[in-house]
């Protein structure tokens, strides 16, 4: 698989995801499919049809400030997040791995703007 450094994710964390659910589908017709659980709420969208990219809605449970965020496909994230130090960025959110391998981290560019990067399992 070839990794072009794209973006092709979206998130948005909202503390009330029924509430960004309804505001999003109203706004641009988006229909969401529940995957997390109720403590943990993630519904997925393929965010309109077309060239657009897919995302997702994460509740936070008010852990933490809402947040809408893209994501660059790269293929090593512990390297990115070395590379976004030295270029002068910080890492919001160290690298993280989820239970079929996806790893991710959360960045902030030099202006405080953040951005997401994410390998997929291995073997996708």
């Amino acid at each position: 698989m070839t990794i072009s450094n794209a973006v092709t994710w979206f998130e948005i964390g909202a503390e009330r995801p029924d509430e960004a659910q309804r505001f999003y589908g109203d706004l641009f017709g988006w229909s969401f499919t529940e995957e997390g659980t109720a403590e943990a709420p993630y519904r997925t969208t393929e965010g309109g049809v077309g060239a657009g990219i897919s995302g997702a809605i994460r509740g936070t449970g008010g852990a933490g400030p809402d947040y809408a965020i893209f994501y660059v496909q790269v293929a090593d994230v512990a390297d990115a997040c070395r590379r976004a130090e030295a270029a002068g960025g910080k890492v919001l959110v160290p690298l993280k791995s989820t239970g079929n391998g996806l790893t991710f981290a959360h960045l902030a560019d030099p202006a405080g703007n953040h951005v997401g990067v994410f390998a997929p399992p291995p073997g996708a």
